[in-house]
């Protein structure tokens, strides 16, 4: 169903050229991210929930951090560029195209999987200091680091300092750029004339936020919180929540929203499903 929710997005955004602006080019992106986050973890989920055997090499737990974390991250650096644009485009709409060029999308973009990437490869290598000689169960339904960490027989006080360091860094610069920029949106929008002019303005910001939301709050249960003594089954509902529901519903939040993109799927059916309905004939 994730799949389903994010791949046509991609697609109708390669075809439809009317969709080939820099803010469909980032929720493109983020679909990608969506895909990618989900496959990291779901399938293997559904095995493990078939199968008598549920268990996982600490080759592919690393694995599965590692690629979480990329797409975690990456994730939060495209919810602060989409952020900007929006900024762009609501306060100065006139400098738009100017200011969001192909040149600085792809800047973008670049930067945001490079700062996921990097901060995954760093959260990974630093899990090759510990060692693992106690009973080695993980109450989750995959791999996650503060759960590891959990299960190390080393000290793991520089991983959590990482952790902790990392967050508050990136942080810190995720969230001012993806919040700091809506103080002047909001202002710009209640200085619009017209209840349509605001309604317009403000619809295309409410899936954004919408999206912010419901990955922060779920996020930042999982890594910014105290170490619990004794795992319980809420943790791991969490988990799944920003892993597995946010990727299905993010491009429901978007699609639902957006009148282009359901213009374009239905543009698309049309071409694909009903050529040559439409046949007069003559007698």
């Amino acid at each position: 169903m994730t799949l389903t929710g994010n791949l046509p997005i991609l697609v109708l955004i390669h075809n439809d050229i009317r969709l080939h602006t820099p803010m469909y080019f980032f929720l493109g992106n983020l679909a990608c991210l969506d895909a990618g986050s989900s496959s990291v973890t779901v399938p293997r989920m559904l095995a493990d929930l078939l199968t008598e055997n549920k268990t996982i090499s600490l080759t592919a737990c690393r694995a599965q951090v590692f690629f979480i974390f990329i797409f975690a991250t990456s994730e939060i650096f495209l919810l602060a560029v989409m952020s900007y644009d929006r900024y762009v485009a609501i306060c100065h709409p006139l400098h738009y195209s100017h200011v969001m060029s192909w040149e600085v999308c792809a800047q973008l973009a670049s930067v945001v999987w490079a700062l996921g990437f990097s901060h995954s490869l760093i959260q990974t290598l630093c899990t090759h200091r510990l060692t693992f000689c106690g009973p080695n169960i993980i109450q989750s339904f995959f791999c996650e680091l503060p759960l590891l960490l959990q299960l190390s027989c080393t000290d793991t006080f520089i991983n959590i300092l990482v952790i902790f360091l990392a967050a508050f860094i990136l942080g810190l610069l995720a969230l001012g750029f993806t919040f700091i920029p809506y103080i002047q949106i909001f202002r710009t929008i209640l200085g619009i004339p017209t209840k349509e002019g605001k309604h317009k303005a403000f619809s295309t910001c409410a899936s954004h936020l919408s999206v912010v939301f419901i990955f922060y709050g779920t996020i930042s249960f999982t890594y910014l919180r105290p170490a619990p003594s004794h795992p319980c089954i809420g943790d791991s509902l969490v988990s799944v929540i920003y892993t597995v529901i946010n990727p299905l519903l993010n491009p429901f939040i978007y699609s639902l929203r957006n009148k282009e993109l359901k213009g374009a799927l239905r543009n698309t059916l049309h071409k694909h499903f009903h050529i040559g309905t439409d046949i007069r004939l003559s007698l």
